[in-house]
């Protein structure tokens, strides 16, 4: 008799797969349609991050956290300036830690609706991108309106942020496509500031995560390609590092904002969604409900920010440079201006970690200063690195599209996994 050998084979999943979300090479063992083993492989995109930040002043290695998780730009500046404000011994003025708030709480929703884009395109829900991306367009232009750049703002600042919220709102100009009723209609929440066209999508924006619901959430062939597929038990979660929706989304209400509370989250009023079974379905519920939660902090943010004008920025020209205005009457504010820009400031020996709640988990930064005007050492703790790691023990027995709604899941954006 002719006896037959069955063996598993092997394939690659990337690193040019539109679903992979960035650079990911996946090799995947397959027994037919079922994934034995699932094997993540990084360094298609190695850009030394933090070797680069150590070889200049602290301001200037600021642009390049925008670059580390390019969908949750100010969230990692947040943490690289937190780190830096406490080994200076330095606090941001309160209306900075306000706008640090109204503007984290922005990049979330940011980032939630190219998520939830991304991640319906995937599983072949091709109407949510383009619903996702109108709103999207909106809150990008308050990015833009601030720092003059749609996705790396390098906006904050130790000692608070680059400059204050704008009194105008940019205004789409007449075209082809609108013009009349149509132009007056869509710059109609862009006629007062930025604190009025951000009350006015937060009041609008509720309706709009009801039309994705609509969409998305009874729809038969959304939950069969996301319930029960990707589960990850509350002690898997804790022990793999998760953080975010992942780790929320398994159960386990934990989050930065609340736990350990840093800008003005302490005197905000929101909620922490967290999930039941911990599949891809309940990290999609997480997600959504994240978006509603962030719109309540932006109201809150708008009000007291309205209420209560002051400084955005320490008035100590070692580390905040002096105003155009100063500069040019005073000659000390010209050589503040001129040591700050050339030459950076000195941080005193020491170490500090600071961590927030971005989008996709808790995101870090690690600074060791051996008193010189750049860092020593610099680690950033990457949430989608811990994430990633996990990819073999929960795909293991699935089939080969679930690989892909558990890539989309996690929620994966290779800038700062391969950092």
């Amino acid at each position: 008799m002719m006896t037959q050998e069955i063996r598993n084979y092997t394939m690659n999943f990337g690193p040019q797969h539109p679903a992979a979300h960035g650079v990911l090479r996946l090799v995947l063992e397959m027994d037919g349609e079922t994934v034995m083993r699932a094997d993540p492989h990084v360094g298609l995109l190695h850009r030394a991050t933090e070797k680069l930040a150590e070889s200049k002043p602290f301001n200037q290695s600021i642009g390049y956290m925008d670059r580390l998780d390019y969908m949750s730009m100010m969230c990692n500046e947040h943490a690289y300036v937190l780190a830096i404000e406490r080994l200076l011994g330095i606090e941001a003025p309160e209306r900075a830690l306000y706008i640090r708030t109204l503007f984290d709480e922005i990049t979330r929703i940011l980032n939630h609706l190219l998520w939830i884009g991304s991640n319906g395109l995937d599983l072949g829900a091709m109407a949510l991108f383009l619903y996702a991306f109108r709103e999207r367009e909106e809150l990008m232009d308050c990015y833009e309106a601030v720092s003059g750049a749609r996705m790396h703002a390098a906006y904050y600042r130790p000692g608070g942020v680059y400059r204050d919220l704008p009194d105008t709102m940019p205004k789409y100009k007449e075209s082809p496509w609108r013009k009349g009723k149509v132009l007056t209609r869509v710059n109609e929440w862009r006629e007062g500031s930025m604190l009025d066209f951000l009350d006015a999508f937060a009041d609008d924006f509720p309706r709009r995560v009801d039309e994705y619901e609509t969409l998305l959430t009874d729809n038969r062939i959304w939950k069969q390609r996301t319930v029960g597929i990707g589960v990850v038990p509350p002690e898997q979660a804790m022990a793999w590092g998760m953080s975010g929706p992942m780790l929320r989304g398994s159960g386990i209400a934990w989050d930065l904002r609340k736990k350990q509370p840093y800008a003005k989250y302490a005197d905000v009023d929101f909620d922490i969604p967290v999930g039941v079974t911990g599949d891809c379905y309940d990290r999609y519920l997480v997600r959504v409900e994240e978006m509603r939660q962030s719109t309540r902090i932006i109201k809150q943010c708008v009000a007291w920010l309205r209420a209560n004008p002051g400084p955005v920025m320490l008035d100590n020209f070692k580390v905040s440079p002096p105003s155009r205005e100063a500069m040019k009457d005073d000659m000390e504010a010209l050589i503040h201006h001129f040591k700050l820009f050339t030459e950076g400031y000195c941080v005193p020996e020491g170490e500090a970690y600071a961590a927030v709640e971005a989008p996709k988990g808790e995101f870090a930064a690690y600074i060791v200063s051996d008193g010189a005007n750049k860092p020593f050492r610099l680690k950033l703790r990457a949430p989608g690195f811990a994430h990633l790691s996990s990819m073999d023990s929960i795909v293991r027995g699935h089939m080969l599209p679930d690989v892909v709604a558990m890539i989309g899941t996690y929620d994966i954006v290779f800038g700062e996994i391969d950092r």
